[in-house]
């Protein structure tokens, strides 16, 4: 059998003439032998009912072990290897927002309370929506938490772009537009997704079964100090060597700007968790 990809095809789609296996008009593909094979029967299957498709695992492992590369290749034009980071960003968001796992991103009313820097505010605001509801703080707390749940999986979009705000200050270059720090910010919340908040959820799922059989447990050790030293750790990898990768920042700047990098994610994060309070608020 001659070789399909040297021969001239006429496109089932658009009729237009062309030699390989795809048209270089509208993308159509020529259908081959293997592909009415079953095992690619099956993995079609698996494309369509799943997100776990080759692209998509290239694309996440990209992220996971060299940070900064995949925003890189979008921005640069290289597109066509890898998913864009924003599908990325979908695609887990919308694991985020149908599964039960770590809200990384989301306050409670207690955090909101008594922990930010907002706090004082909180409560004040608190207090005139119980005395105009007739409210008990316990009754309220437990409708707060349910409504700030959900937003907080919606509004993940707008830490994206607070993000990048302190970002494209940090790391201030030339040749890099807004709209590509706003990819990088994508790709790092797209790695805070993953790691942060879907896989800590299977490695903690996984600990407490083994814990389970030893009549203990992981929850002491799961608390907001063990979920801040964590995300400063997992940031500050990313931050690190996406700015190597990303911005090509090399020497003692480059510790420098990552340390600083750190501190603008918080300030995003604290302004995205303050304008989540409120939004909670007028929507409750």
């Amino acid at each position: 059998m001659d070789n399909l990809s040297l021969q001239e095809h006429v496109c089932k789609s658009c009729d237009h003439k062309f030699v390989g296996l795809y048209c270089n008009l509208c993308g159509e593909k020529v259908i081959e032998p293997k592909d009415r094979k079953f095992k690619s029967f099956l993995g079609n299957v698996l494309v369509a009912t799943t997100f776990i498709d080759n692209k998509f695992l290239k694309s996440m492992w990209s992220t996971i072990s060299k940070p900064g590369f995949l925003s890189r290749e979008y921005v640069d034009g290289r597109r066509v290897m890898y998913m864009r980071p924003l599908q990325m960003f979908f695609i887990l968001n919308l694991i985020y927002f149908l599964f039960p796992v770590l809200q990384m991103f989301n306050s409670s009313l207690y955090t909101q309370l008594n922990v930010l820097p907002h706090s004082k505010l909180a409560r004040k605001v608190v207090a005139e929506q119980l005395k105009q509801e007739g409210m008990t703080l316990s009754g309220f707390e437990l409708m707060y938490n349910d409504k700030t749940t959900g937003l907080a999986k919606l509004l993940i979009v707008i830490f994206v772009v607070l993000a990048s705000l302190p970002l494209s200050l940090i790391f201030r270059k030339k040749n890099r537009y807004f709209t590509d720090h706003v990819a990088f910010s994508v790709e790092l919340t797209s790695f805070n997704l993953a790691v942060n908040a879907i896989g800590l959820t299977l490695v903690f799922a996984l600990i407490s079964k083994i814990f389970r059989v030893g009549h203990s447990g992981y929850g002491v050790y799961l608390n907001d100090l063990t979920l801040t030293i964590i995300f400063v750790s997992t940031n500050l990898y990313f931050i690190f060597y996406a700015a190597r990768t990303f911005y090509q920042q090399r020497g003692k700047r480059l510790i420098l700007k990552a340390f600083a990098g750190i501190l603008g994610l918080f300030l995003a994060l604290e302004v995205y968790r303050f304008l989540l309070f409120f939004i909670t608020i007028w929507t409750m």
